[in-house]
């Protein structure tokens, strides 16, 4: 049997404490419901994460038993410390899969792993979305139709500040006509990121089972991935592939370090 997917769910969990329309729609949290339904599939290990927990829920500990890190923001962005965020990078570039969520466009570590703006143009009205597959090949899309329906969501709209992704996965089409690529890879490092849009707090938008089918999808594909990786290292003399002889001075030490 496979090894199952450590999977850690961060939520910054403001609005459903803050929110009667929040809380009514997600009584235990965003975090708490996702848990909830991808706890009902035997490869996946779920456990959760909030902003107010010690070292923001994602300590490096946690981080080292994480295999997919799924993230999801909106009020609190900038209260997420950057010494957090470089904990996330670090270990995304070391193989950790991220799963970044709705409005977690706007977190530092998207940004920062994107390297761009990472901004949308947005309505918050409760129009209709669909979320069309453009790959149907891709296993994220696995089990998925021709499109999503959403009764009502918000509109995200081109431009959207990313850069060209990987792969496309989603467009999605609003009632008001806009248009946007609501689900795309990159990979930076070793790591797999998948963004997905759909999940606006104040609608069940993640009650709906081809979102969550989306969602355990992303996770399966941005687990880390088997094979022989070689770190980044100092690579003494006498390890070379080839053999040489040092010549000239040298600012390091035989380990590598500086002198």
């Amino acid at each position: 049997m496979p090894t199952p997917i450590r999977v850690t769910i961060w939520n910054e969990y403001i609005h459903e404490r803050q929110n009667p329309t929040v809380a009514a729609i997600y009584p235990t949290g965003i975090h708490g419901l996702l848990a909830e339904v991808l706890s009902t599939n035997d490869d996946l290990i779920i456990r959760t994460a909030t902003l107010d927990e010690p070292e923001q829920g994602v300590s490096q500990a946690v981080l080292n038993e994480t295999d997919v890190l799924l993230w999801w923001g909106h009020s609190a962005h900038d209260a997420v410390l950057d010494e957090t965020v470089t904990r996330v990078q670090q270990r995304v570039l070391a193989g950790m899969g991220l799963i970044v969520l709705h409005s977690g466009h706007f977190s530092k570590i998207f940004k920062r792993l994107m390297g761009t703006s990472c901004a949308l143009c947005w309505r918050e009205v409760g129009e209709r979305e669909r979320v069309w597959v453009v790959n149907p090949g891709h296993p994220i899309t696995a089990g998925i139709s021709d499109c999503i329906e959403i009764e009502h969501s918000e509109m995200y709209g081109e431009p959207f500040g990313i850069p060209t992704p990987d792969e496309l996965i989603f467009v999605s089409w609003f009632q008001g006509g806009e248009v946007f690529r609501s689900g795309a890879t990159w990979t930076r490092g070793l790591g797999r990121i998948f963004y997905f849009s759909p999940g606006h707090e104040v609608y069940p938008i993640y009650h709906h089972p081809d979102v969550q089918r989306v969602i355990a999808n992303g996770i399966r594909w941005a687990q880390p991935q088997e094979g022989n990786h070689t770190t980044p290292r100092h690579v003494p003399v006498d390890q070379a592939r080839e053999k040489i002889i040092a010549h000239g001075g040298t600012v390091h030490l035989a380990d590598g370090q500086l002198k």
